[in-house]
């Protein structure tokens, strides 16, 4: 135990805080110092009168208020706000034409689509008309030709050409002309092939023969001052 506390060396703690110095108290100079000099007024130098220079609260303008517009200025912004609404206008007008005009041309594409396939079908609608005569559509081939004629019917399709119709040289093309006293008008009396159409597209003519009446006598009082019979 000797021999162990001899070997241990003693345990010294150091410190390095300094002790506060004493506070400086000034001395009677130095409040003379810092106290401020009054100076006197100059008598060259009038002060400003307090009542001439300041602005009552209530005449003074506010910084977001605008001033008043004059007459001119204002006719002005109206003269524009008419003309900027004017191209407003013109400008929804062309739109709205524009518009009605892309939504008419796209309906007659798609009629223009249709009749050329509807055009394509004709013969195959000529075929059945032709076994229907004979009388070869029954059976099932009589239920295909019904749902065929549905569907064609659907998209538009009209066949048009019957007999006593009123002969119309635009959709009717006459392959006999015959006159009889039987009739007053020219009318179709038989019919060789139907006409088609879709809408306002003729697919087709209709060809019949057609009968009209006499050629009426020529009127002689009718007849000009220098005819005369020979």
């Amino acid at each position: 135990m000797n021999r162990q506390s001899k070997r241990q060396k003693p345990l010294i703690v150091r410190h390095n805080r300094r002790p506060d110095p004493a506070p400086l108290q000034p001395g009677p100079q130095s409040a003379a110092a810092d106290k401020p000099v009054e100076r006197e007024p100059r008598a060259d130098v009038a002060a400003p009168d307090v009542r001439t220079t300041a602005r009552p609260r209530s005449q003074s303008q506010p910084e977001g208020e605008a001033r008043p517009t004059s007459d001119v200025e204002l006719a002005t912004l109206r003269a524009q706000l008419q003309e900027r609404t004017a191209d407003l206008q013109r400008v929804k007008a062309e739109y709205d034409n524009y518009r009605k005009r892309v939504r008419r041309d796209r309906l007659a594409v798609g009629e223009i689509a249709v009749a050329n396939v509807l055009a394509g079908l004709l013969p195959v609608l000529d075929a059945i008309d032709r076994a229907r005569d004979h009388g070869a559509v029954k059976g099932g081939f009589r239920r295909v030709v019904d749902i065929l004629e549905t569907q064609l019917t659907a998209l538009g399709l009209e066949s048009f050409g019957r007999s006593g119709d009123s002969f119309d040289p635009a959709v009717h093309d006459a392959l006999s002309h015959t006159r009889t006293g039987q009739v007053d008008r020219p009318v179709c009396t038989t019919v060789h092939r139907p006409g088609y159409r879709v809408g306002n597209h003729l697919l087709r003519p209709a060809q019949v023969s057609v009968a009209a009446p006499f050629a009426e006598p020529r009127d002689e009082s009718t007849a000009g001052p220098g005819a005369q019979e020979e």
